[in-house]
């Protein structure tokens, strides 16, 4: 395996606006309780998870208003702030929490501007470099959400905007309103829903963030394609994983969370895992 400590930069890089990112992010979803609720079982192991991520290269952390709620923000203040230069913190807003695994959409603007004002001072900086919508609310004019993220950019509050679980008629009305930077949907070696959304990103160079993107089902059990390339090359499933996705295109944007420095360290490791061009094409056939 490579050294650790090098591991992330080896990646590549993507530019989200005005910034400059390595490639392989850090989510901090799980920086939180059961059901993305409330406070983590260990808060300091999940302050020494973020400083860790940076230690080792890490400068994309995705996080929204809604994971805790409120209590991945806060961490992340916690244990960056002030923030080294090179970090990028991002997160999200649209998506209401009344208790555990429970997500509601809500995009009136007046909402959106509310939570972009909290996570300024949540996070203690004065601007979001990405704020993304977190779900397009269906009883609200997506132009009107879109709108006033477009705003916030104008005023200077946040830099660029993201999109996320979104189709490409989503993305393509979305830029007529605003320029967007970046898209979050769900994708990994075995959910493949947005294989288009991965197309249109590439074409039109855009940033796409998979979230939940280590996921290898029944490919990594014994003698599966994961299980065999991970013997292969001395890696674990996890990093085989990961490491499909960072050649899957050059913009896209793995974020994988963990509240476990140990399980930090392993992911960013897949920065340096190199797969064949035969190998991906076998992952990539296998998923489909």
């Amino acid at each position: 395996m490579v050294d650790t400590e090098l591991a992330n930069h080896r990646s590549g890089t993507f530019e989200i606006g005005d910034r400059t990112v390595h490639r392989l992010g850090f989510g901090a979803m799980r920086l939180t309780g059961p059901g993305i609720w409330g406070e983590p079982a260990d808060r300091e192991e999940c302050v020494r998870v973020v400083r860790r991520a940076v230690e080792l290269g890490v400068d994309f952390i995705d996080t929204a208003d809604s994971y805790g709620p409120h209590v991945s923000e806060e961490i992340i203040r916690e244990a960056l702030h002030p923030y080294p230069e090179h970090v990028l913190v991002a997160t999200k807003a649209g998506l209401t929490r009344h208790g555990p695994d429970i997500w509601q959409p809500v995009g009136r603007p007046e909402y959106l501007r509310q939570q972009c004002e909290l996570s300024l001072r949540r996070l203690g900086v004065e601007r979001i470099d990405l704020f993304q919508l977190h779900r397009i609310d269906s009883s609200v004019p997506a132009e009107d959400q879109v709108g006033e993220l477009k705003k916030l950019q104008d005023e200077g509050k946040i830099g660029a905007i993201g999109l996320s679980e979104v189709t490409v008629e989503q993305i393509d009305a979305a830029r007529e309103v605003a320029e967007i930077a970046t898209v979050q949907n769900l994708y990994n070696l075995t959910e493949r829903k947005s294989e288009d959304i991965v197309d249109y990103c590439t074409r039109e160079g855009i940033g796409f963030i998979p979230w939940f993107p280590i996921a290898a089902g029944e490919l990594a059990k014994p003698g599966g394609p994961v299980d065999e390339i991970a013997k292969d090359l001395g890696a674990t499933h996890s990093q085989v994983a990961l490491a499909w996705l960072l050649a899957r295109a050059q913009i896209v944007l793995p974020i994988p969370g963990t509240s476990s420095v140990a399980h930090l360290e392993e992911n960013v490791d897949a920065a340096g895992v190199r797969l064949t061009r035969e190998q991906v094409a076998e992952l990539t056939g296998a998923g489909e």
